[in-house]
């Protein structure tokens, strides 16, 4: 099975490289490319039955590579450092992923996954990817939030949650930078938020689902976020969300 490796890390292409000729005899590595131009060029040339794809590289991301493909006739690894909302999308979508450093036995399983389902439904899958990210977040997607200064612009994805502060809104960012008070209700937040990735647990949280970490029962029960936030969740609110995340 051809394949093409897009990485715009030199270290990390050539270790996939060693890993892949060490371990998958089956997996002939055509090209290496260092960012999406090189990866469409490449595969527009060799034609290949498997992709691995880093999720962020500069200029043009995985993700926005893939929507310039005209054909997707190969199966897809991506290959990433832990970032849970581009892990989130691609498992939403079927696709297979490794995480960086990419351990051996898990890239063995991913390709003998590959050929196991060659070229079934792979347009299918990258199409629920990119419906996925548009109805969700968009990995660059910024707006512009409302402060008593004036205006502030915030990348959707990384606003980890949001609270209630009576006529406001408290936006927290996954930066670790403190708090932003804007000039909106958390209805009004919710309105702009609540059909990219984000769901009020509460009358006065809303939380960006993909830095969930786990939820704990309870009677209305709480959300533990990854950095370690405890979100409550109201009785109202709970079987709608846990409805939510089982299509996660």
């Amino acid at each position: 099975m051809q394949a093409i490796i897009v990485d715009d890390e030199k270290h990390c292409r050539e270790v996939l490289q060693v890993l892949l000729n060490r371990y998958c005899a089956d997996v002939e590595i055509v090209a290496l490319c260092e960012n999406g131009q090189e990866g469409l060029d490449a595969i527009a040339k060799h034609q290949p039955q498997l992709l691995f794809l880093d999720v962020e590289m500069p200029g043009m991301t995985g993700f926005e590579m893939l929507k310039r493909c005209t054909t997707h006739s190969f199966s897809i690894i991506f290959t990433t450092a832990y970032n849970q909302y581009a892990i989130q999308a691609i498992r939403h979508s079927a696709l297979d992923f490794l995480l960086k450093p990419v351990d051996k036995e898990e890239l063995a399983d991913a390709v003998d996954k590959a050929l196991a389902k060659r070229n079934n439904n792979s347009d299918k899958h990258v199409n629920n990817l990119m419906h996925y990210l548009y109805q969700h977040i968009q990995p660059n997607e910024r707006l512009a939030f409302p402060t008593m200064d004036g205006l502030r612009m915030l990348a959707v994805k990384d606003i980890t949650y949001c609270e209630s502060d009576g006529g406001y809104t408290r936006i927290f960012m996954q930066q670790g930078e403190k708090p932003m008070l804007i000039c909106r209700t958390l209805k009004e937040v919710e309105e702009v938020l609540g059909e990219k990735g984000f769901f009020r647990v509460h009358h006065s949280f809303m939380i960006n689902l993909a830095y969930m970490d786990k939820y704990i029962k309870g009677d209305g029960g709480e959300i533990i976020l990854l950095d370690g936030k405890n979100i409550p969740v109201s009785r109202n609110r709970k079987q709608e969300f846990l409805m939510r995340i089982e299509r996660l």
